[in-house]
């Protein structure tokens, strides 16, 4: 028979065979895992550099605003001309549109003129509205009164722009198509105005294509994989409130109260678990039902701002919503119906709930010790938000290289310029992916050693207290990680028996604990996403799907910091119990007299450590 693994009380070797007589057994204890301790700083050292590249390359705001034909970001107060309050993509010349969405033409929309604006322009009833160039050269006005005169300065232009304009080369353009702000772009509507059409054709201008092309092109640009994954990203980035309140401090708040209650009311927790779960997964279930317009009218709209009632935008988010509804239905039939399944084993689960809580009370620190990992995570989770963003938004604004008709008039040079007119686009080389998944995984393994530390220190103090009543060090004989794996493990196995369907139950009562606590934070993410500061405007988020699903697995890992109390502390007791079961014939030794309680009566016992027959 192995030797003891604890720091157990009496005369028993020690791991490096030291024996005290009559009192705690002391190690000499030193570090461990050199060599994972070495490649986890060299990880660290890693995740500042990458975020470091990231804070130096990226803009958030290009995952919401797209660039104008400078290659200026939309909105960006920092630019060559000040874009704070000119958010929404505007392409000037409709006839590029069209040639854009043409299979048989190799002209991009990323090539075709685009400035930004305030709001997105409309054709007038009596006459021909332009919109028109950023002012400069000759063009002695501010970007004030620019976007006070509608962006409209054709009155001020010279005989050989109007010309130039007319021929859809600048500077001033008309304004022949209703257009709606769909994502901050200015998406066309193919149904062109009578009126500025006929203007436009008795002034002599050039043809202008009408086809339901032009709808398609932009909408194309704005539902491709790469902005709809921008979007989701700036969600997340909008709304760090929501992920505050509810992927922080409102798992905290639940987290800890259930904590309280199983201390308090550990008979009737599993069943208060069983039931809040069903109500709630139904609950998260109802919303995504409702936000992907299956239910009710509160389907997410594309479209920002006020528009015609008449006109319909979809977007890719929409689907993804409803996907998502489906799958949510699946995973909600399966788990009430686990939960029925499991309703006549809660009393199991009720008794090994009460050996944990009867822990908690005497080690009562251990109810607040979470707080510390919880804090750290909190810190570390701001820092890879704020950098993830930039991340995802990192890479260098080049101009395009394209051989296609482009020329416009240019207000400085004062001519038609053909060189150098192709749009700009943002180039993302392949260590930016790269990044982006060392950055990914870097959150994984922060997170997963957090939490392990904060299992390792809750192990530590509840195995001091059944083998010594606290009295003795964090760990038990303080072996590498590789070693201690693998004696738990033999320990597992030859104790399967009697821990197996102890352990299982329980677990799946902490499991449905800590759904609790992230489907709660799901739902009133969801609530909050549901505020008019998210709902319009330059702070609306395109889809709640996202920032809903960072708020439930914050939840989660908050819940799985403060549940590893309970958990850690039914898999110690219960593994230390075996072990000194194992070293001392079959009968425990050093058992606390809380635990001798819980454990006297033999029935009782027998059901704890094997389960009914």
């Amino acid at each position: 028979m192995r030797g003891p693994l604890g720091a157990v009380i009496g005369r028993y070797p020690s791991s490096d065979g030291n024996t005290q007589m009559g009192g705690i057994i002391r190690h000499n204890r030193k570090c461990r895992d050199i060599a994972f301790l070495v490649i986890f700083i060299a990880f660290w050292v890693a995740m500042i550099v990458n975020s470091s590249f990231g804070f130096n390359q990226g803009n958030p705001l290009r995952l919401t605003y797209g660039l104008d034909y400078k290659g200026n970001v939309c909105g960006e107060k920092h630019a060559k001309r000040d874009l704070r309050e000119l958010e929404l993509r505007y392409w000037l010349d409709p006839n590029q549109v069209y040639q854009s969405g043409l299979k048989s033409n190799q002209f991009k929309l990323a090539n075709a003129r685009s400035i930004c604006l305030l709001d997105c322009p409309i054709p007038l009833d009596d006459q021909l509205n332009w919109v028109c160039d950023y002012p400069e050269g000759d063009i002695h006005l501010s970007m004030g009164d620019w976007i006070n005169m509608n962006y409209d300065y054709y009155e001020f232009l010279t005989p050989e722009m109007r010309n130039t304009s007319l021929q859809l080369q600048g500077p001033c353009y008309p304004v022949i198509f209703p257009s709606v702000n769909v994502y901050w772009s200015c998406q066309f509507i193919a149904r062109a105005s009578n009126m500025s059409l006929r203007h436009w054709q008795q002034m002599g201008g050039v043809k202008i294509n009408e086809d339901i092309i032009i709808d398609k092109s932009i909408h194309r640009s704005i539902n491709s994989r790469s902005s709809v994954l921008k979007r989701y990203m700036a969600d997340i980035g909008k709304a760090w409130p929501v992920l505050i309140v509810c992927g922080g401090i409102l798992p905290l708040f639940l987290s800890v109260i259930w904590l309280l209650m199983i201390r308090h009311f550990v008979v009737a927790m599993p069943w208060i678990t069983v039931a809040l779960f069903n109500v709630l997964m139904v609950s998260v279930t109802m919303f995504y039902y409702l936000k992907a317009g299956w239910i009710g009218n509160d389907a997410i709209s594309p479209i920002i701002g006020e528009h015609d009632p008449y006109i319909h935008v979809f977007g890719r988010e929409i689907n993804h919503l409803r996907a998502a509804a489906v799958l949510m239905t699946f995973i909600m039939v399966v788990a009430v119906l686990t939960s029925i399944v499991i309703v006549r084993r809660i009393i199991m689960a009720t008794s090994v709930l009460k050996v944990a809580a009867k822990v908690i009370g005497e080690v009562q620190a251990l109810i607040i010790f979470p707080i510390i990992p919880y804090t750290i995570l909190a810190i570390f989770y701001m820092f890879w938000f704020s950098a993830a963003l930039h991340l995802f938004s990192s890479g260098q604004v080049v101009q395009n290289n394209c051989n296609t008709n482009c020329c416009a008039y240019d207000l400085v040079s004062k001519r038609v310029n053909c060189d150098h007119c192709c749009g700009y686009s943002i180039n993302y080389t392949p260590h930016i992916g790269v990044a982006i998944l060392f950055h990914l995984f870097g959150c994984y393994w922060a997170t997963q050693f957090l939490i392990a530390c904060s299992s390792t220190v809750i192990a530590g103090s509840v195995a001091s207290y059944y083998w010594a009543g606290g009295a003795t060090s964090v760990a038990i004989t303080g072996k590498s990680f590789c070693k201690a794996s693998a004696i738990a493990t033999e320990l597992i196995l030859n104790n399967i028996l009697r821990i197996g369907r102890v352990n299982v139950i329980g677990d799946v009562i902490l499991f449905l604990g800590k759904l609790c606590v992230s489907l709660s934070s799901a739902l009133f993410a969801f609530l909050m996403l549901d505020a008019h500061k998210y709902r319009s405007g330059h702070n609306k988020i395109t889809s709640p799907l996202f920032p809903v699903l960072v708020c439930w697995c914050l939840g989660y890992i908050v819940a799985t910091l403060f549940f590893g109390v309970v958990e850690m502390s039914i898999d110690t007791i219960i593994l230390s119990f075996c072990q000194d079961s194992e070293e001392h014939q079959g009968t425990a030794q050093y058992a606390p007299p809380l635990l001798m309680e819980t454990l006297n009566d033999q029935n009782e016992m027998q059901r704890l450590t094997q389960g009914p027959h």
